[in-house]
């Protein structure tokens, strides 16, 4: 079994990958990390000399092999659910978590975090406005590869983990054949 955490950027899942995988004893990953270490390149770089087109292709690729790993938590870029097969692969391979943040939580994370991380704009706006134009693409692809929905505004990552882990266990313990 396999958690994959999904969600807009900087709606945690990076953060909380880690502790919800310390408090299943499992391992973890982030896509976007394992994407960089395979290209040898940023994920800003892929997109600026490849398209966004080959970032999904290679996303894909990268995503089904972290899911055939058992025993671990995935934090998946944010637009993952965007194609119709990695929603599938992940809903195959275990729960799917969407950590869901308000548009103004997010506004604000990533005005923090853009500098810092290099993070790509995605369209070129204004970040407040590029965060409610692409959630309204995203939201509802969210929704659809979610088995469960935690809302993140406002919390630590041990709380969202903590919750996470409140809500699987049961289901994790079914998976491992407890």
């Amino acid at each position: 079994m396999v958690i994959s955490l999904i969600g807009y950027r900087a709606s945690g899942k990076s953060s909380v990958a880690p502790r919800l995988a310390g408090r299943l004893g499992w391992t973890w990953v982030d896509c976007d990390r394992a994407i960089e270490q395979r290209t040898g390149t940023t994920i800003r770089q892929i997109f600026e000399q490849s398209g966004e087109s080959e970032f999904r292709r290679i996303e894909s690729e990268v995503l089904a092999e972290l899911l055939r790993c058992p025993e671990q938590v995935i934090a998946t870029g944010g637009g993952a659910v965007l194609l119709p097969e990695n929603r599938d692969l992940m809903r195959t391979a275990g729960p799917v978590v969407w950590l869901h943040a308000s548009a103004e939580t997010l506004t604000k994370r990533l005005s923090r975090e853009r500098a810092a991380a290099g993070r790509p704009s995605l369209t070129g706006r204004p970040i407040h406005l590029e965060v409610a134009d692409v959630l309204a693409i995203r939201e509802p692809l969210y929704r659809q590869a979610a088995t469960l929905t935690v809302h993140s505004d406002g919390e630590s990552a041990d709380q969202v983990a903590r919750r996470i882990f409140r809500h699987l266990s049961n289901e994790v313990r079914k998976g491992r054949g407890d």
